[in-house]
């Protein structure tokens, strides 16, 4: 974290997977409670993980400055963005790359962040997909929000 931050780093991008959304498992809230003793910059911690809602404030006690949910995690987006920032987070959401940009256009006024995966998620070292033209439709669909 200290050599990334040295590098010019302003955000630190945590990515958290539970085995069940996604098939591998990374870190949980103590691990990111952890981190954040180390990070100056942003935290964003990203949450590959279903259900959300029931660890948003163990996020937010854990230290996040941004949580980002995936909009495949759960059919209630709405509440789940409303409790990000209700913890004192800015909410973010990600997008797979089989999920249209069309998809957050309910959400766009609840969100600070969108993360376009370009991989499926869940495996480092996956081949890129080309997500610039989601990029530009959801450029399109923001507008001057």
């Amino acid at each position: 974290i200290q050599a990334i931050e040295a590098q010019g780093a302003d955000w630190v991008h945590v990515d958290v997977m539970d085995g069940h959304f996604v098939p591998n498992l990374t870190f949980g809230p103590p691990a990111v409670k952890a981190f954040r003793r180390h990070v100056k910059a942003v935290m964003d911690v990203h949450l590959m993980i279903a259900p959300v809602d029931p660890f948003i404030e163990a996020y937010a006690d854990a230290g996040a400055d941004i949580l980002t949910a995936h909009l495949e995690a759960g059919p209630h987006s709405h509440r789940t963005l409303q409790a990000i920032r209700g913890a004192g987070m800015k909410a973010g959401i990600a997008l797979n790359p089989g999920t249209p940009a069309q998809a957050v256009e309910p959400l766009l006024d609840l969100t600070d962040l969108i993360c376009v995966m370009t991989v499926n998620p869940g495996f480092g070292g996956q081949k890129f997909l080309d997500m610039t033209a989601k990029i530009r439709a959801l450029r399109s669909l923001i507008g001057d929000r």
